[in-house]
């Protein structure tokens, strides 16, 4: 199989394990594909942690799961230097945290005190932590796809909008309609009995997807079409953040802070990985508007004048997407 069939399997297998959240796993593969870190904001079980199961799971890659909590230390995360002694000699060595995956799961971020989130921070946007005043590489394959609660508030500090603006989007999972309902029931009894089945030498499981699908994928990605009009279409929608004013009374309201140009090129990446998902060698501009959403609702400050209103970010993308002329 080549690179896109590949690719599409592992989404196939995704979606047979998390019923009902079809825009959920295109996302995380979204987020893979473009090498960028996700930011998933639920409910108590939504699936959220099952999702990135369900990929790390059905890649060839190692997955490491933090659950993060107010007494977590920096070190419990990047890891430390532990001192060593045998045969006479003592020396220093750097124990890797569970940070040094390929998935990692930061479970419940948003628990996580300051100094911990910093060293996460480096991770996210780095590739690398330091330690000792020593530098560490993550794996070419690195990928932080992080949970919050978004009402739970005791015992949590709020992420900073630098951290915000380092997760190339940002996925709002929602109640599942009441007939995927019954099909997660069922689901997860026919699961049951296939563990019980494991245990008596049940049948294989499939071969996982290499990790050499996800870089020949990426390099293709790469070598899309991206037309002059659609990144003027990108830096247009960025900038409608910016000078809402210029397009719109109430917009101009509901916007504090618009969006920086780590959104641009969220926008450019995320566009490129949904069209190339779509099996298309080029970018429409409702590659676009697709994940216009997802990158930019959390980039936007958005003011007291517009949480009286109830608008929510998503709203006002949509009436920035509704307001900015198509290329």
């Amino acid at each position: 199989m080549n690179a896109h069939e590949q690719i599409t399997t592992l989404m196939a297998r995704m979606g047979d394990s998390i019923i009902g959240q079809n825009h959920v796993v295109e996302r995380l593969v979204i987020g893979l594909l473009a090498n960028g870190n996700l930011l998933l904001e639920g409910l108590p079980g939504l699936a959220k942690t099952r999702a990135v199961k369900a990929m790390s799971k059905n890649l060839e890659a190692d997955f490491s799961r933090i659950q993060f909590t107010p007494d977590l230390l920096p070190s419990d995360v990047t890891g430390t230097e532990v001192y060593h002694q045998a045969g006479g000699t003592a020396e220093f060595r750097f124990e890797p945290g569970p940070i040094f995956a390929n998935i990692v799961l930061a479970d419940e971020i948003n628990r996580a005190p300051a100094k911990v989130q910093a060293a996460l921070l480096e991770a996210m946007e780095e590739r690398q932590v330091t330690v000792a005043g020593t530098t560490h590489r993550m794996p070419p394959l690195f990928i932080v796809m992080a949970t919050q609660n978004p009402i739970e508030q005791e015992g949590t500090y709020p992420l900073p909008e630098a951290q915000m603006d380092r997760f190339l989007m940002k996925v709002v999972i929602e109640y599942p309609p009441v007939e995927d309902e019954v099909e997660v029931i069922r689901l997860v009894r026919v699961e049951e009995r296939a563990a019980s089945a494991a245990t008596n030498g049940g049948a294989e499981k499939p071969p996982v997807i290499p990790q050499k699908a996800v870089f020949e994928a990426r390099a293709e990605i790469g070598q899309l079409h991206v037309a002059d009009a659609i990144d003027r279409y990108i830096a247009d929608i960025v900038q409608a953040t910016r000078t809402p004013e210029a397009l719109d009374d109430d917009l101009a309201r509901w916007i504090e802070i618009g969006a920086s140009p780590r959104a641009s090129l969220g926008l450019d990446k995320a566009s490129r990985a949904h069209a190339w998902l779509n099996a298309r060698d080029y970018v429409d501009p409702e590659d676009v508007r697709a994940v216009a959403t997802d990158v930019l609702r959390h980039r936007i400050a958005l003011s007291y004048e517009a949480q009286g209103d109830g608008v929510s970010s998503a709203q006002v993308v949509d009436k920035i997407l509704a307001l900015v002329a198509l290329p």
